[in-house]
């Protein structure tokens, strides 16, 4: 019988990473070592979306560096994919920053706050993950920071998320995986920028949602025109759209499936979402249940290709369907998902489903400044800890970033000067457009 190594070996082998990339390795970033041209990935990026959109997704790229930063996952792949890496690889959102966490309703009605958006996700090394939101917090304090403050209170947040991450991956290595698989991080109500979302959140429900995004008329109740952010389908454009809900009904589970056939589809539009994702296909159908007053929004999104998949061809999340590559990541690392998560095609373009502001609530990039922003780092670490452990090894990961400040003084090197990358990158699109 093999030898299934023990949680001390593999704490054992993460320490010995170290030897193959030195934590202080991972404070490294130069321009230099570039193999292409960042305006042309964002370029190349953009194949393939609906033409008319592409114009919106450059202007909301063009607001800040961090709406760059939002736009330009396939450039922050192709940089990472430079540096050497520790190859302890697991479930990575991919697009993790400031504000892909989020709040939302759990199947049981519960409130929950998680990282919320996985369109990039992919296995591939924890890190990446790590230096992505460290420039996060360092592009968040540049743009919301008092100017005497930005340098100190960037530092601040990236080493305090660190300390966090290092801390819990740690705990979480310890326990038995069951008490793992159920850890929830206790004290979010306590943070005020989490708070305020899971307020919005709790105003944020399917009948909100029915008087934002529909009107009634004479022939009943139909989505809003508000082009070209919200448009109506045509019956004959609605009619793939719907079509498709018969294959992603099967990837629901049976009790879901018996759910969903109790919703009626009545109206099917286009909506434009997100910064990374304008210019994808997005569709919403407004489905009633038990009356008026009991709607159902689903929403159809397009999924392309992660922008890690060129650079991690092993991974065997970066072939196959798209939309399950995702709702796959998305449970392996949230505690709890959308009970009706899941996937389908259409025209031979693959989609994610899921419920449309189902209890759901945002970050504000303006509510991170100060303490807010330093508090706020603190819990993205402890959530993206407990998803790499639940989709991952976490004794590998404690033994190679163990607990002092080495592996957190690295990331905060790497995260200005990759913030400062982001600012020439976003200045040099500004010259091209």
């Amino acid at each position: 019988m093999a030898h299934i190594p023990t949680s001390q070996e593999r704490r054992a082998l993460g320490r010995a990473r170290r030897k193959q990339v030195p934590r202080q390795d991972h404070g490294r970033w130069d321009a230099k070592l570039r193999q292409h041209d960042p305006i042309m990935l964002v370029e190349e990026s953009m194949r393939g979306r609906v033409p008319q959109l592409v114009t919106l997704k450059y202007e909301r790229m063009l607001q800040s560096p961090f709406g760059f930063f939002r736009g330009a996952v396939p450039v922050m792949a192709a940089d990472l994919a430079l540096l050497p890496h520790t190859s302890i690889v697991n479930q990575i959102c991919g697009d993790a920053h400031v504000r892909n966490l989020g709040a939302f309703a759990a199947p049981d009605g519960r409130l929950l706050f998680d990282i919320n958006d996985f369109d990039e996700t992919i296995r591939g090394p924890f890190e990446w993950d790590l230096k992505r939101l460290a420039t996060s917090l360092v592009l968040a304090a540049r743009e919301t920071c008092a100017p005497s403050e930005k340098v100190k209170d960037g530092r601040n947040a990236v080493a305090k998320f660190v300390a966090r991450y290092q801390k819990l991956i740690g705990t979480l290595s310890r326990m038995p995986v069951i008490e793992m698989a159920r850890y929830q991080v206790h004290r979010l109500q306590r943070i005020s920028t989490v708070s305020n979302a899971l307020l919005k959140a709790e105003r944020s429900t399917p009948l909100h949602t029915l008087d934002t995004l529909t009107v009634v008329t004479k022939k009943g109740r139909i989505f809003k025109e508000e082009p070209p952010l919200l448009r109506r389908l045509t019956p004959q454009q609605a009619r793939p759209v719907l079509a498709s809900v018969k294959a992603y009904r099967e990837s629901l589970q049976p009790e879901r499936q018996h759910f969903l056939s109790q919703y009626t589809p009545l109206d099917v539009a286009f909506k434009v979402v997100g910064t990374g994702s304008v210019g994808l296909r997005d569709y919403l159908i407004y489905l009633e249940g038990n009356g008026a007053r009991d709607p159902l929004f689903l929403q159809i999104k397009e999924e392309p290709g992660s922008g890690y998949a060129p650079y991690l061809p092993g991974s065997a999340t970066s072939a196959g369907h798209q939309g399950w590559r995702v709702v796959e990541g998305q449970r392996a690392m949230q505690f709890q998902s959308d009970p009706f998560l899941g996937w389908t095609t259409i025209a031979n373009r693959d989609y994610l489903v899921r419920q449309l502001n189902d209890h759901k609530g945002s970050i504000e990039i303006d509510d991170l400044a100060g303490q807010g922003l330093i508090d706020y780092a603190e819990i993205c670490g402890e959530l993206l800890a407990r998803g790499h452990a639940r989709s991952g090894d976490a004794c590998l990961i404690a033994g190679y970033v163990g607990n002092g400040e080495k592996f957190g003084v690295a990331l905060g090197k790497f995260a200005e000067a990759y913030a400062d990358q982001t600012g020439a990158d976003w200045k040099e699109l500004k010259k091209r457009r």
